[in-house]
């Protein structure tokens, strides 16, 4: 029984995109598996009905996957951020951030921020949310500069994917990531 909780630095970064990469490669290559999406809970909603569905999940599937809406600091109830909830039902999760200028900033403040909750970060993947030659990416992105200053696995990077029904392509893809330390608790 393993879940992942796939969360972001923002929205539209790539989080969706990991969860169909996930999907598409284990269907393909692992056991069976699940995903669900935290939705944007207001004031007075149920997280322990959320709890309920993932614990059956969890049950039914060897493993879950699970993605939030926005970044570690999004507000699931009015007391309640994504960061909180990972920390408190111990979430292994790994962090998306789009390759750009600000990247290793948003990095360095989420990973601050999954300590501080006491979440499992299991690295961080990069993901190119708009094309770009490879060497375009190691200039906007120093990952030797990130994985010092966050003191967290880089796992890789996600390149730019016009076609994202494309399922070959995507298990491809996530397949070049550094997934023994996603499986490993």
């Amino acid at each position: 029984m393993n879940r992942l909780l796939v969360t972001g630095t923002d929205a539209a970064v790539g989080k969706t995109l990991l969860i169909t990469a996930l999907t598409a490669y284990y269907q393909r290559f692992c056991s069976n598996h699940t995903h669900i999406t935290l939705p944007a809970l207001q004031y007075g909603d149920d997280l322990g009905q959320l709890w309920q569905q993932v614990t059956t999940l969890s049950q039914q599937y060897d493993w879950v996957f699970l993605e939030s809406f926005g970044g570690l600091g999004s507000p699931l109830t009015f007391e309640t951020t994504v960061a909180d909830l990972a920390g408190d039902w111990r979430l292994p999760t790994v962090l998306v951030v789009p390759v750009g200028g600000n990247a290793i900033a948003q990095a360095v403040a989420h990973v601050a921020l999954a300590r501080q909750s006491r979440i499992h970060l299991k690295g961080i993947v990069l993901n190119c949310v708009q094309p770009a030659p490879e060497q375009q990416i190691t200039d906007r992105v120093d990952v030797n500069l990130l994985r010092s200053l966050t003191q967290s696995p880089i796992l890789g990077c996600i390149p730019h994917i016009v076609d994202t029904s494309d399922l070959d392509k995507l298990a491809y893809a996530v397949s070049e990531l550094a997934l023994e330390n996603l499986m490993l608790n």
